[in-house]
């Protein structure tokens, strides 16, 4: 009871003081939809993902989140759209988020290699706080758990629920050998709070995304090797929201059809508190992605003072890209210029 009583706690406070944050992906290329609305279409042929990810999943106060996304790229009006849906359980699943979505980007080309991509983001969201499974001292006697229901008032009140209108934007640039891009959500900055006597304001995240491409073997144009991707891509994705900022920064090793990163989470330079660092974890990936499929694994190892015990995070991505649509015959379907970013 102990244990549910401290969960109910740390909610309830997250609800008054207003100290939401976003969830996180590790594999974050691979839901491009959720890091950026400029991403809307960014493979230039409609495309389908879905990710998973299971945090702490060794506590009770664990974070599951998952995902769905489709997008399109319309060749004739330079634009792409994008419509996402975001599920996300905390705890023992009593507070729960749902967020809908829809995307536009429009892309111009700046030269004879450097495009530039800015999209708009428009959401709904609901959270509900939900009771359930929990249980308060008046059902307890001294010879224990009584099986009641409980007459806490906030309970008897019924389930808290809120629902507001989120809004993002964003923007990349982009060439066949580098990719950087900036996105703001909740521009807004929409209330969450379950009461109309408290606010609890969700602060703006700002986001950079960055990094390149580099080929490190070349081609001997024998058989199909000129379709084999083989490149080292370093890469960064930095997020400050509210007074909390993070910095992802790694690499990804691509030998088609298979890939490979090793990432750091944390700003080892910065403190939030004496005595407490700011690593939270090492991030290790292997992907596969063949034709139009990719699917890819990850696993967090948790270095930050809340321990292996964790269980780290677990996270699954899966996509398909189909063929581009409305391709005038006689042109070659692969579609030039597609984005430089990985896949995962």
């Amino acid at each position: 009871m102990t244990r549910k009583l401290l969960l109910l706690a740390v909610l309830t406070l997250c609800v008054l003081k207003g100290w939401s944050q976003d969830p996180q992906f590790s594999q974050f290329y691979a839901n491009p939809l959720y890091l950026n609305p400029a991403l809307a279409g960014g493979a230039l042929a409609p495309r389908i993902t879905v990710n998973y990810r299971n945090q702490w999943p060794a506590l009770s106060a664990n974070f599951v989140t998952s995902s769905f996304g489709v997008d399109n790229y319309f060749a004739g009006l330079n634009s792409g759209v994008g419509i996402y849906a975001l599920f996300d359980s905390q705890g023992l699943g009593n507070l729960k988020s749902t967020e809908v979505g829809a995307q536009y980007s429009y892309q111009l080309q700046l030269n004879e290699v450097t495009f530039l991509r800015l999209g708009l983001q428009g959401a709904f969201a609901t959270r509900t706080l939900d009771y359930f499974g929990l249980t308060f001292g008046d059902q307890y006697t001294n010879g224990g758990f009584t099986g009641n229901p409980t007459q806490e008032p906030l309970v008897q009140n019924g389930l808290p629920q809120v629902s507001y209108a989120d809004f993002s934007t964003g923007g990349m640039v982009y060439s066949d050998w580098y990719w950087a891009g900036l996105s703001v959500h909740h521009l807004n900055r929409p209330n969450q709070a379950f009461s109309s006597l408290e606010e609890a304001r969700l602060p703006m995240k700002i986001s950079f995304q960055g990094g390149l491409r580099i080929p490190f073997a070349g081609y001997t144009f024998l058989g199909n090797e000129i379709d084999r991707e083989k490149t080292i891509s370093p890469a960064i994705l930095y997020k400050k929201q509210g007074k909390f900022d993070q910095l992802d920064a790694g690499l990804y090793v691509t030998y088609s059809p298979v890939v490979f990163g090793v990432w750091y989470r944390g700003i080892p330079v910065k403190k939030y508190a004496e005595n407490i660092n700011n690593h939270e974890s090492l991030i290790f990936l292997a992907g596969f992605r063949q034709d139009k499929f990719s699917i890819g694994y990850s696993y967090d190892a948790t270095i930050s003072t809340l321990g292996i015990g964790s269980g780290g995070a677990h996270e699954i991505s899966l996509s398909y890209i189909f063929e581009p649509l409305n391709i005038p015959k006689g042109r070659p379907k692969r579609r030039p210029k597609e984005l430089s970013c990985p896949k995962f």
